[in-house]
């Protein structure tokens, strides 16, 4: 992860030619390239602040555009997919630029999620430099170049019904969704399980599966398509 330790106009000229754009102030684009663990000088966190805020606002832009028939809870589940730290480090490792993060040799030692959120926290720090050297539109077209497939890509609302109910069940009453196993039928070898699903201040959802969690799965897809969270699959936004 230390990589070369490339610093500077070399720098500058490695992150040109993995994502073609060219840098004006190197020192600035050094900041977004650097944790906090390298200890030279300034470091990311401030340019990731930025940086966040201009990437939700282009990709709900995108979104908006993209899916004008997607609800506002669909809309918010597809976003929340595109800025998650697990998508962000993906971008990162698909354009080359992991291995010019300018970290310490501690860095080894950090656990693979904060890895994973370190590589995410520098994506958002390169859009944040692109924004002040070339203003929104730069911002939102190095964006679009790398996320609008991802925002089409089949599914992409509805890859985890669980993970997908408890951000909007969240957002709408701070509440997290509390299964139950409410029955087992069948034979041993191969049982049928019942789930349901509560969040309070909603009725509860139900769903059947032959293991626990793809009950609990099918559950969780009730309330969404039935809250508006989710189209039923034959009317969903492609």
């Amino acid at each position: 992860m230390a990589g070369k330790r490339l610093t500077g106009e070399l720098l500058a000229q490695a992150v040109h030619q993995r994502i073609g754009i060219a840098f004006g102030d190197v020192a600035l684009l050094e900041s977004a390239l650097t944790h906090s663990s390298a200890r030279a000088g300034a470091d990311y966190q401030r340019l990731e602040f930025l940086g966040d805020r201009v990437l939700g606002l282009v990709i709900a832009d995108l979104l908006y555009e993209t899916f004008p028939e997607a609800s506002e809870g669909e809309l918010s589940v597809r976003l929340n997919a595109l800025v998650n730290a697990e998508t962000l480090a993906e971008i990162t490792d698909e354009l080359g630029l992991s291995d010019l993060i300018l970290t310490g040799s501690d860095v080894r030692s950090l656990a693979a999620r904060k890895q994973v959120n370190m590589r995410a926290d520098v994506m958002e720090a390169l859009i944040a430099v692109v924004y002040l050297e070339g203003g929104l539109d730069a911002a939102r077209g190095f964006i679009r170049a790398h996320w609008t497939e991802r925002s089409k890509a089949a599914g992409a609302a509805r890859s985890d019904p669980k993970t997908a109910l408890q951000e909007w069940a969240h957002q709408v009453s701070g509440a997290t969704p509390e299964y139950r196993v409410e029955g087992r039928d069948g034979p041993d070898h191969d049982p049928v399980f019942t789930v349901a699903v509560h969040i309070g201040g909603f009725t509860e959802g139900r769903g059947r599966g032959r293991s626990k969690r793809e009950a609990e799965q099918a559950a969780a897809t009730e309330v969404l398509v039935r809250e508006g969270v989710w189209q039923p699959l034959n009317e969903t936004s492609s």
